[in-house]
């Protein structure tokens, strides 16, 4: 038996540590889209034993605002969400606003056996699915013993 005993949660205390480290180097980045910390989509990333799967959580944007590009082993993923109300509407007083609107970025790296020729992108539900392809020569493949 371990004589490390936490009263509460770990994981709430971790949170609250990491907010403490935050506010003494200035806090949580000013927008969701500009650092590590809330990145904006945020991403599963996965694989199978043929390809390489990144689904990215991009709600409310319409699929001709996003963009999907491969350049140097790097995956971009871009767009722009619009505004949900009219932004010169004097009747609206906004008191708080976490939805932000506008362009946005995010890049993933994948790694050297991804196949950059052979690439799908769907989107449904608000969720943007891309498949990169695994090089031949990277999939695994039984060997007969003789």
């Amino acid at each position: 038996m371990s004589d490390l005993f936490f009263g509460t949660d770990l994981f709430n205390e971790l949170d609250r540590m990491q907010r403490q480290m935050a506010s003494l180097v200035g806090g949580f980045p000013s927008s969701i889209r500009s650092g590590r910390f809330g990145a904006f989509p945020p991403v599963n990333i996965g694989a199978t034993d043929d390809s390489f799967e990144v689904v990215a959580f991009v709600p409310g944007i319409r699929q001709d605002k996003l963009e999907v590009s491969i350049d140097k082993g790097l995956l971009t993923i871009s767009g722009e969400r619009e505004p949900t109300h009219a932004v010169d509407d004097p009747e609206l007083r906004l008191y708080k606003q976490e939805r932000f609107t506008g362009s946005f970025r995010r890049v993933v790296e994948l790694p050297q056996s991804a196949d950059p020729g052979n690439v799908q992108a769907r989107y449904a539900n608000g969720c943007l699915s891309v498949t990169v392809g695994k090089q031949e020569a990277s999939k695994p493949r039984a060997i007969t013993v003789q």
